[in-house]
């Protein structure tokens, strides 16, 4: 599915070598995901802007070769969208509902990007640490439009790393969510908490993302730079850079 032509230039910015195949995920969305109830019929017109762009920006966020676990993918937003607009990375799809978490294998399965991505049909707290189906604690943890943010800390942050972080795509409520969530961020250990817009100057309107820091380890694991990820490279062999690609 073509862009628009006024976002030609966003989306061949923002996907670079990857576009052709960021055009075959937003023909998903348009027609499969529509069909299976993941999106509305009325969301097919803006679904570059309002979506797929929304969601790949955030890529500027993530340090190179992250690990990143996106919860509640649903359409693979925006998991699927950072996974081709940083392929550096290595992206989990945690999604509980089957049909959603078939629908997402299926497109990674069609794109060719399933040695990279990976479908976890699951919730949040069955893939913590000290549960049977444990993940490697993730660089990142992504979610958007999943819950308020003082639940969705309780799900994402215990998934992350020490010194990881959680991007929760928010809207115009995002610094209320902050205020309100304050406390419970400080309980599970989220510190250098920040409402960031990123792509702004690339796309018309740019996203509000909301960033923790996990500051302390919620498990043995959280802080450790030894183990494998999903793609069963060392982390020891992995970068953890912090600072965001430019």
């Amino acid at each position: 599915m073509a862009e628009p032509e006024e976002l030609r230039e966003a989306v061949a910015t923002v996907f670079g070598a990857e576009v052709d195949l960021a055009r075959r995920y937003a023909g998903h969305l348009a027609t499969t995901a529509v069909e299976r109830g993941l999106v509305g019929p009325r969301e097919v017109p803006r679904l570059w802007e309002r979506h797929v762009l929304n969601c790949a920006v955030v890529g500027e966020l993530l340090p190179p070769a992250a690990l990143v676990v996106d919860v509640g993918s649903g359409a693979g937003l925006p998991g699927l969208c950072l996974a081709l607009a940083r392929p550096d990375a290595t992206v989990v799809l945690v999604e509980p509902l089957e049909r959603r978490a078939i629908w997402l294998t299926e497109v990674v399965d069609d794109l060719g990007i399933e040695r990279r991505v990976r479908v976890v049909r699951a919730r949040a707290e069955e893939v913590a640490p000290g549960r049977p189906g444990a993940l490697p604690p993730a660089d990142v943890v992504t979610a958007r439009a999943v819950a308020p943010l003082e639940r969705l800390a309780g799900w994402c942050l215990p998934l992350a790393r020490r010194d990881g972080l959680l991007l929760a795509l928010k809207g115009r409520s995002a610094a209320e969510e902050v205020r309100a969530a304050g406390s419970a961020l400080a309980r599970l250990g989220g510190l250098d908490v920040q409402v960031l817009e990123v792509g702004a100057g690339v796309v018309p309107v740019p996203t509000t993302v909301v960033s923790v820091t996990v500051g302390a380890a919620l498990h043995p694991a959280g802080g450790s730079r030894g183990g494998e990820d999903v793609s069963g490279r060392s982390r020891a062999a992995r970068q953890h850079a912090r600072k965001p690609r430019r």
